[in-house]
C-alpha cells in the first residue's frame, strides 16, 4: 500500500472534501499524511486539494504543486482549482491527475488507475451526496458537507465555476452522517458547504429544518453552522432563531455582507441591500444573546469610491461584528470582475490597512466583554502543543489546565487574551 500526502487549501467544505479522500484511502489499506508535513518526504503521491477564492492562495498552491512536480512526485490535483482554472493548473503540472469536487470519493481508484498506468483523468463517476462516504473516525471534530455549488452569481467568485449550480445532499443521509459522528465520539459537528444558506432550495427543504432535525439527535454535542448569503436569509430566520433556542447550535453565525455600500453590492450582484442585512444582524443580535457575528468585507472593489469604503468601516462600527475577515480585491480569472479597471494597488492597501485597524478595536471590544467571566468551553484540538477550544459563542480559548483533553466539556475562566483568541484557567 502506498504512503501520501494529502494537503488541504481553503475552506471547511474542502476540509470536508479531503475527509472523504481520506477515508476512502485508508479503507484501501493506504497511509494517509495531513497538515503541516514536509512535501520531500518519502510519500508515494501527493494529493493537493486546491482553492480559488483568493489570488495570494491561488499562488500558493500553484508554488506548491510546482515544487512537488519538480521533486518528481506522482500528482493528484483536487478541488476548486480544477474546475474553475483546469487550464492553469495543467500549464504547471500537465502529467498530473485531476480531480473533480464531485469526484473526491473516488480517489482510491486514480491512485489504482496510475499504479496500473491507466488514465487517470477517465474516472468521472460523480458521487452526488458526499455525506454519505462519510466515515464516522472518532474525532471530536466532524465536518459534514450538506451541498454542492450555490444558487448566487456573484460577480467576483470563480468557486461557483469550481462547483456548479445548488445540489443539496438528502436531508435524512445528513443526519444519519450526524448520528454516526456523535455515536462514534464526535463532540462538535461543523455543517458546511459552499453556502450552508441556500441548501434545499432545490429540494423543498431548508438549513433550519435540517438544523432543528439536527438537534433531535441525542448526544452532548454543539453544532455550528457554516457561512449563510444573507440573500437567502428571510425565507426561515425565524425558524433558524428558534433553532438556536435548542441548546445544540453554536451561537453563532457568518454573514458576509462584503461591502457597506449598495452600489458596491449591486455591482457585485449580491441580492440584498445594506439595510436589508443590517436588520438580519441587528435581528440575530436582540434575540439571541451573546451571539457571534463574524462577517466578510472586499476592500478595493474596482468600483468602491471613498465613499464607499467609508460607508464599509461605518457599517463595521454599527454593527459591531466579532470577527471581520477583511480581503483586498483580487482578479480571479473567468469573473466578470476580472475585466472591470483595477484601482491603484496603494490606494486599496492603505484602504485595507485602515479598514484593519478599525476592525481589530471592535474585535477586541467584542472579546473585553467576557474578560473574567466564567464560560463553558468544549476543547477541541491541540495545536502546537496548545490545547483550544470553543465556547457556545464560537470564541476560540486556549485551555489552561492539567488533565484537559480534546472532547472534554469544562468550565474555565477567561483572564487574558492573544491577537487571535482568549485564554481561560480551566
Amino acid at each position: 500500500m502506498s504512503r501520501i500526502l494529502l494537503d488541504t487549501y481553503g475552506c471547511t467544505l474542502n476540509g470536508a472534501d479531503s475527509d472523504i479522500m481520506q477515508a476512502a484511502l485508508e479503507r484501501e489499506g493506504h497511509s494517509v499524511y495531513r497538515g503541516d508535513a514536509n512535501i520531500a518526504g518519502s510519500y508515494d503521491y501527493v494529493i493537493i486539494n486546491t482553492c480559488t477564492v483568493k489570488k495570494p492562495t491561488e499562488q500558493k498552491i500553484l508554488s506548491r504543486i510546482d515544487k512537488a512536480r519538480h521533486m518528481g512526485k506522482k500528482l493528484i490535483v483536487a478541488g476548486c482549482m480544477v474546475g474553475a482554472n483546469r487550464e492553469k493548473v495543467l500549464r504547471h503540472a500537465p502529467d498530473s491527475s485531476i480531480l473533480n469536487t464531485g469526484n473526491v470519493g473516488n480517489v482510491s481508484e486514480v491512485i489504482a488507475s496510475i499504479s496500473a498506468g491507466r488514465d487517470a483523468n477517465a474516472v468521472t463517476r460523480v458521487l452526488p451526496d458526499k455525506a454519505g462516504l462519510l466515515v464516522a473516525r472518532g474525532g471530536t471534530v466532524a465536518r459534514i458537507p450538506i451541498s454542492e455549488g450555490c444558487l448566487s452569481n456573484c460577480s467576483f467568485c470563480e468557486t461557483k465555476f469550481a462547483r456548479g449550480p445548488l445540489h443539496s445532499f438528502d436531508h435524512a443521509v445528513i443526519v444519519r452522517a450526524v448520528g454516526r459522528a456523535v455515536e462514534a465520539g464526535a463532540r462538535e459537528i461543523e455543517l458546511t458547504s459552499q453556502d450552508v444558506g441556500a441548501y434545499g432550495r432545490d429540494t423543498g427543504t431548508d438549513i433550519a429544518e435540517l438544523a432543528s432535525a439536527v438537534c433531535d439527535i441525542d448526544g452532548d454535542f454543539k453544532v455550528r453552522i457554516g457561512m449563510l448569503n444573507p440573500e437567502h436569509l428571510p425565507r426561515y430566520m425565524d425558524r433558524l432563531i428558534d433553532a438556536f433556542g435548542r441548546g445544540k447550535l453554536y451561537r453563532f453565525v457568518h454573514l458576509p455582507v462584503q461591502s457597506g455600500s449598495d452600489a458596491v453590492l449591486r455591482s457585485m450582484r449580491r441580492r440584498y441591500s445594506v439595510s436589508e442585512y443590517s436588520a438580519m444582524v441587528r435581528e440575530f443580535q436582540s434575540r439571541i444573546d451573546d451571539i457571534s457575528v463574524a462577517t466578510d468585507m472586499i476592500v478595493g472593489y474596482p468600483t468602491e469610491t471613498e465613499t464607499d469604503f467609508v460607508r464599509s468601516v461605518e457599517l463595521i462600527e454599527e454593527l459591531g461584528f466579532s470577527r471581520i475577515n477583511i480581503s483586498r480585491f483580487g482578479a480571479m480569472d473567468h469573473t466578470d470582475a476580472a475585466r472591470l479597471p483595477k484601482l491603484d494597488d496603494r490606494l486599496v492597501k492603505e484602504r485595507a490597512a485602515r479598514m484593519h485597524r478599525i476592525a481589530r478595536i471592535h474585535e477586541i471590544n467584542a472579546l473585553a466583554k467576557i474578560m473574567g467571566k466564567r464560560v463553558r468551553v468544549l476543547a477541541t484540538e491541540i495545536n502546537h502543543g496548545s490545547l483550544l477550544g470553543r465556547d457556545d459563542a464560537y470564541r476560540q480559548i486556549a485551555i489552561e489546565g492539567e488533565n484537559v483533553q480534546p472532547g472534554q466539556i469544562l468550565t474555565a475562566e477567561v483572564y487574558a487574551s492573544s491577537p487571535v483568541c482568549l485564554i481561560a484557567r480551566a
